[in-house]
C-alpha cells in the first residue's frame, strides 16, 4: 500500500504542471458545486422557516359570492360566515379538521392613545390566532382563554403602534387606549416584519356588537394525519359541503365561498424546492465534468507515457487487477485533492454569505452540513473512479511483448 502511495506521488510530481492544471478545473467545479448547493439550501430553509412562521397546515375561508343558482335561490348572494359554523365544519370533517377559529374585522376604528392614533380597526380573533398570523410576542401576552371566557376588554398591539401611541414601547403594556368609544387595556406587544394590526378577542367584540355572530374569515387547522394532498383536498371538500349545507349554495360553486389551503400550497413549494435542489445537483456536477474529463485526458496520457513501465511489470509476473487499481488510485488521488481544495474555498465562501445574509427571508443559514459534505465526497469518490476507469481498462489490455517493443 505504501509503494502504491509512492508511485501515485511521483506520478503527480513527474507531471506537475498538468496535474495542477487539471486539478485547477476540478477544484473550481467542486467549489460551484458546493456553492451552488449551499445557496439551495437557504433558500429551501428561508421558505421551511416561512411556512412554519406561517402554519402550513391551514384553510382560509373568506365570504363570497354564489356564481350560480341553487334549489329556488338565485345567484350572486353574498355568503357570510358564522362564528357558529366552526364546530359544525370540524365534526363533519371525518377527523380531517382539528379545531379552528374566527376572525372579524373593524376597519374604520381608530386606536387613540396619549400621543397619537392610529387608523385601520383591529381584528376579533380566537387565541390560536398567534400561530395562525406568525406573531412574536415582544412582551406581555397575546389573546388568552381567559380574555375570550371574561370578555376582557384587552388589545394586543405591534411594537410599531406601540412606539406612535406611547412614544416607546415601554411605556404601552398596561396602559389603556380608546376604540369604538370604549377603553381598552394593552396587554401585549408583537413583533412583526411587516404586520402592523391590533388585535382583541373575538367574544369581547361578538358582545360589543351585539352578537351577531357573523365573520369575515375562517380559519381551519388540518389533524396531524393529514400528510397528502388527496387527505388535503378531502378536508377542502368537507368543509364546502358543510358550509353549502348551512347557507344554502351549490357544493361544487367555489365563488360562494372563498378557499386558501396552506397544506397543498405547501406541498407544491417542496415539490418546486425538490426539482430546484436536483437542478443544482445537476448542474453542479456538470460543471465538475469539465475536470473529470482533464484528470481523464492526463490518466490516458499517463498510461500511453508508461506504456514500456506497464510491460515490464506484467512480463514479471503483475496481474492486471494490480496495475488497475493503481491507475484507479492515481485518478482518485488527483481528484479527492484538489476536490477537497474546492470544497474548503466553498465552504469559506458560504459562511461569509452566511454572515452577511444568512438571517434574510429570502436566504437563510446558506452553509454546508456534515450530510452534505459526504454527498460531495461521494460524488468525488465516484467521479474520480469514473475518470480513471477508462485509463486502467487500456492499461491492463497491453500485451506484455508489444509493451516491451514500444518506445
Amino acid at each position: 500500500m505504501l509503494d502504491l502511495f509512492r508511485e501515485i506521488g511521483q506520478t503527480m510530481r513527474s507531471n506537475r504542471l498538468r496535474t495542477i492544471l487539471t486539478g485547477i478545473s476540478v477544484s473550481w467545479g467542486v467549489f460551484m458545486l458546493i456553492l451552488l448547493l449551499g445557496m439551495a439550501k437557504g433558500l429551501v430553509n428561508a421558505f421551511e422557516a416561512n411556512q412554519t412562521s406561517e402554519s402550513m397546515g391551514k384553510i382560509n375561508v373568506w365570504n363570497g359570492i354564489t356564481s350560480r343558482p341553487w334549489r329556488g335561490y338565485s345567484d350572486g348572494r353574498y355568503i357570510r360566515q358564522r362564528n357558529s359554523d366552526l364546530q359544525p365544519v370540524v365534526e363533519n370533517s371525518h377527523g380531517l379538521i382539528a379545531s379552528g377559529s374566527a376572525f372579524a374585522t373593524n376597519d374604520t376604528a381608530k386606536i387613540h392613545g396619549p400621543a397619537d392614533f392610529v387608523s385601520g380597526g383591529f381584528m376579533a380573533v380566537y387565541p390560536a390566532a398567534i400561530e395562525y398570523e406568525g406573531i412574536d410576542m415582544q412582551s406581555g401576552h397575546f389573546i388568552n382563554d381567559l380574555d375570550m371566557e371574561l370578555r376582557r376588554r384587552s388589545i394586543v398591539i405591534s411594537a410599531r403602534t406601540a412606539r406612535l401611541l406611547f412614544g416607546s414601547e415601554d411605556n404601552a403594556l398596561g396602559k389603556k387606549v380608546s376604540a369604538m368609544g370604549l377603553a381598552w387595556t394593552v396587554t401585549g406587544i408583537f413583533s412583526h416584519n411587516w404586520r402592523n394590526t391590533s388585535y382583541v378577542p373575538y367574544s369581547t367584540y361578538a358582545s360589543i356588537t351585539g352578537g351577531d355572530d357573523f365573520v369575515y374569515q375562517l380559519q381551519l387547522e388540518l389533524a396531524d394525519n393529514v400528510a397528502t394532498e388527496e387527505q388535503a383536498d378531502a378536508a377542502e371538500q368537507s368543509l364546502r359541503r358543510t358550509m353549502a349545507a348551512r347557507h344554502n349554495f351549490d357544493p361544487d360553486d367555489s365563488n360562494a365561498l372563498w378557499m386558501w389551503n396552506s397544506f397543498k400550497s405547501y406541498l407544491t413549494n417542496k415539490e418546486v424546492n425538490n426539482y430546484l435542489v436536483l437542478a443544482v445537483w445537476v448542474l453542479g456536477l456538470l460543471t465538475l465534468l469539465t475536470g473529470i474529463v482533464g484528470v481523464s485526458n492526463i490518466m490516458f496520457v499517463s498510461v500511453r507515457e508508461r506504456t514500456h513501465e506497464i510491460g515490464i511489470r506484467r512480463a514479471i509476473g503483475a496481474r492486471p487487477r494490480s496495475i488497475l487499481v493503481q491507475v484507479l488510485c492515481e485518478s482518485v488521488a488527483i481528484t479527492a485533492l484538489f476536490g477537497y481544495i474546492g470544497v474548503f474555498s466553498g465552504m469559506i465562501i458560504l459562511q461569509l454569505a452566511d454572515a452577511n445574509i444568512g438571517d434574510k427571508n429570502v436566504i437563510n443559514n446558506p452553509t454546508v452540513d456534515i450530510s452534505l459534505a459526504m454527498q460531495v465526497t461521494v460524488a468525488l469518490i465516484v467521479a474520480g473512479a469514473l475518470a480513471g476507469l477508462f485509463p486502467a481498462l487500456k492499461a491492463i489490455k497491453v500485451k506484455p511483448v508489444e509493451a516491451l517493443r514500444d518506445e
